[in-house]
């Protein structure tokens, strides 16, 4: 039996893609925050494009309550169409061996984000033509310094900053919105900061790794505009002012283990605590506590988020290597947001790896998704639509460069 697997061309691209947008992830989950680039060996550069597309459609409310009541049942109405707007997302990573004990590395990411756009003839779409629209956007750079302890090396703790960024834009349309009918925001843009913390360990004879990543939850106090229409007694009413955004806590725990001399097997866990999470505009808030007489957020979730993916990778020649990988999403509840009404997936997964040269490969693969039946809710807690039998898929591409 060999002292050493060489498994150097299975660190297949699409086996550490992480899946998560609006439409395939719980809550806004995106990129899910991968920091495999960092526990790579040796000198190593990657740059990663991702490409989703989901198709969502359901139908409204065909017994959406008039306004001043609340709480009719479910009944089926007009089709939405597909309300999953198409994305791409870049992410780039950079690591380096200052020693045989300290390492440095920079991330970037757009760990969050939401895309929606309902159109057509249905309770989503107001009287003019426009349709609710929705769009959330993250960007974040991570800077980590790691330390290898032990006389062999086979531990490493690691951490850092992290600058993060965020902005979004919402529009209302529609009686499913009731009096909100017509609500607009826009939150400029705002830079904050929080952590990452981790700790790894590796085993080269066996090609095993082990990282548990943990980050921060990160405190947003951003520039908000909002224009709320007149109803009742209440003129139509702008507003500049501040709104407190805080996204989520995370932990990852990333594992690869050779199986034998071409087969490495893989596993990949996150929680996301997204029951914790909530928008909540001051001038829509102020106008729920008038109108209903309680807080009402404009986003919010019931449970957490659970994440897995399993993978083999396999070796076919010294230059190629294949992937394949199921996965799970819990979702965040359902009933959920009406901006998202998915509640989790099940996919499957293929992909590639060939190098280019010694140093040199380039990675590419796709994933078929199958998102959760969900309803959608207002914050009033009103069922107004009813999503099901969606799916959608992921194509991505890598390229990586590494010496040891």
């Amino acid at each position: 039996m060999r002292a050493t697997f060489h498994l150097k061309t299975l660190s297949v691209a699409v086996a550490a893609l992480s899946v998560a947008s609006l439409a395939s992830a719980a809550g806004l989950d995106r990129s899910g925050q991968d920091i495999t680039a960092f526990l790579q060996d040796g000198t190593y550069a990657e740059a990663v494009y991702t490409y989703i597309d989901a198709d969502v459609s359901g139908y409204d409310n065909a017994d959406t309550p008039p306004l001043g009541t609340a709480n009719r049942e479910y009944v089926r109405g007009d089709n939405t169409g597909d309300i999953s707007e198409s994305y791409d997302f870049f992410r780039y990573g950079v690591k380096a061996d200052i020693n045989d004990t300290f390492s440095v590395g920079v991330l970037y990411d757009e760990p969050f984000g939401a895309a929606a756009k309902y159109s057509g003839n249905n309770d989503f779409v107001d009287e003019k033509g426009e349709g609710t629209n929705v769009e959330v956007r993250t960007n974040s750079i991570t800077a980590i310094v790691g330390a290898k302890l032990g006389a062999t090396k086979n531990f490493q703790v690691y951490g850092g900053p992290v600058a993060q960024r965020i902005q979004a834009d919402v529009k209302l349309r529609g009686e499913a919105y009731s009096v909100a009918n017509g609500y607009d925001a826009h939150v400029n843009p705002d830079q904050d900061y929080g952590y990452i913390a981790g700790v790894a360990y590796s085993k080269p004879e066996i090609a095993l790794k082990a990282a548990l990543t943990y980050r921060s939850e990160i405190e947003h106090k951003a520039d908000i505009y909002e224009d709320y229409p007149a109803i009742g007694p209440f003129l139509r009413t702008m507003q500049n002012s501040e709104i407190e955004i805080t996204t989520p806590k995370s932990v990852n725990f990333d594992f690869q283990t050779g199986v034998n001399p071409t087969t490495l097997a893989t596993a990949k866990v996150r929680w996301v605590p997204w029951s914790d999470f909530a928008i909540t505009p001051p001038l829509y808030n102020t106008r729920a506590k008038q109108l209903a007489g309680r807080d009402l957020s404009l986003v919010e979730y019931d449970k957490d988020q659970w994440q897995v993916e399993l993978g083999l990778a396999k070796r076919l020649a010294p230059a190629l290597a294949v992937s394949g990988t199921v996965g799970w999403d819990s979702g965040a509840g359902d009933p959920t947001t009406s901006l998202g009404p998915v509640d989790g997936y099940y996919s499957v997964g293929l992909g590639a790896k060939y190098n280019l040269t010694e140093n040199w490969a380039v990675s590419a693969g796709g994933k078929y998704l199958w998102f959760g039946d969900a309803k959608g809710q207002i914050p009033t807690g009103q069922i107004v639509s009813d999503f099901q039998d969606n799916d959608g898929y992921v194509a991505g591409v890598k390229i990586s460069y590494q010496a040891k």
